[in-house]
Parts: structure tokens; sequence; C-alpha cells
């Protein structure tokens, strides 16, 4: 009597215990799927003039986000002090390049780059150059990511 008792006891823990188990992963898996249906759009603004900055954090991050698709959607804003530096620095424009070969959006705003009398050269290197209040206030009302630096 003794060992049928033990065997239903273990029969019934071992039971339970692959049932909690199976429970958890369900719902870790249900987790994911939410993951996966949020709002997976992402927006850099680069506003640094510190190229070190630039090629240690700002590009290699939005670089490789595309790079391994961490993000569905990537905008790079150039903005303020960065448009200048971009202008003069062929080894940034170059990652530029290799940044848009990869997917991601590239704007400069065009207040910005006037400014600093930029424009144009930004735009021979490729750059969409636009106004960017506007389109940034819609990535912040749509719910993007963004990410400044």
């Amino acid at each position: 009597m003794n060992k049928i008792l033990l065997i239903f006891v273990l029969v019934v823990f071992f039971s339970t215990n692959s049932f909690v188990n199976c429970s958890a992963k369900n719902k870790l898996s249900q987790s994911s799927n939410l993951k996966m249906n949020q709002n997976n759009k992402l927006a850099v603004v680069w506003t640094s003039a510190d190229k070190e900055v630039a090629e240690k954090m700002v590009f290699m991050y939005a670089y490789n986000s595309a790079k391994f698709g961490w993000w569905d959607e990537i905008n790079f804003i150039i903005w303020g002090p960065s448009s200048k530096l971009l202008s003069e620095d062929t080894d940034l424009q170059d990652y530029i390049r290799k940044m848009k070969e990869a997917g991601i959006k590239v704007y400069a705003c065009k207040a910005c780059a006037d400014m600093y009398k930029v424009s144009d050269k930004l735009s021979e290197i490729g750059i969409e150059v636009k106004y960017m209040g506007k389109p940034l206030s819609q990535y912040l009302q749509a719910d993007y990511k963004v990410i400044t630096f």
C-alpha cells in the first residue's frame, strides 16, 4: 500500500511540475509575441560634434541595429553641430553611406545645416536635408523610440 501511495504521489508531483513548466513556457512565448506586435521603430537624433561619440556609440549602435534587425525601422537624424562635423569628415561620410546601405533612413535638419552653411554638402553625400522639427514631433507622437546623442 505504501508503494502504491508513493508511486501515486510521484506521478502527481511530476505531472504537476510538467504542467507548471509548460504553462511558464507558454506565458514566455506569449510575452515574446507581444513584443513582436509592439511599435518597433527607432529615431536616432545625433547632435554631438564629437567624432569619437559618433564612431564609438551613435553610428555603431544605429548600424548594428539595422544589421542585426533589432528594429523594424530606423531613422537617423543629423541635427545641430553634428551636421558641420559630418560635412568635413570623410570617415563619417563613409560610415553614413554604410548605414544607408543597411537600410537606415538618414536625414539632416535643414535649419541646422543652413546655419552651418553645409546643406549642399550634406545633399551631395546623399543625405535628405529637410526641416525636421515636425517629423521629430510626429515620431514622438507615433510612439517611436527616440534616442539622442
